[in-house]
């Protein structure tokens, strides 16, 4: 399009946009006419800046790029590949979630782990708390391991 082509989309929009204004002056009041003015001034603006030419050649620019993306393979191949990529990160989110994802411990034979507190032990343990380390159960002292022996004879855990 030229500058006339541009100069008359202006000239049409700013009539239309003028008549709709009126009429919304009309049912609406001043408030509404005001808003209206100023919708109305702003396609002669676009064609006196412009603005109105970039908006036509964004437009085409817009159409070009559908056109191609509708009728070009590669360009289907390329969003295959992102749809597969967006489910692998989704899955992979999915399995942390889940725990699923974490590495296998590994295996420690007859080394001690640094973080068991028992390997830095120097003593030996009572004989009512090494039955319950035994079990996996925190270390006590005697006395709580004879009262919670009791307990436990009892039904009470």
């Amino acid at each position: 399009m030229d500058d006339v082509s541009y100069g008359v989309l202006a000239l049409a929009l700013t009539l239309v946009f003028g008549a709709a204004t009126w009429v919304a002056y009309q049912r609406r009041g001043l408030g509404a006419g005001l808003k209206g003015a100023g919708i109305t001034l702003l396609p002669l603006a676009a064609y006196l800046t412009k603005t109105l030419e970039m908006f036509a050649r964004v437009g085409d620019a817009i159409g070009d790029w559908a056109v191609r993306l509708v009728f070009s393979p590669v360009v289907w191949v390329g969003i295959a590949v992102a749809a597969v990529a967006v489910l692998l990160f989704g899955a992979g989110r999915l399995v942390d979630r889940r725990g699923g994802g974490a590495p296998a411990p590994k295996k420690q034979g007859k080394q001690r782990a640094a973080t068991d507190p028992a390997a830095f032990s120097t003593t030996a343990p009572a004989s009512g708390a090494a039955a319950n380390r035994r079990k996996g159960a925190p270390a006590i002292d005697d006395d709580l391991a004879d009262i919670e022996a009791i307990l436990k004879s009892r039904g009470i855990s």
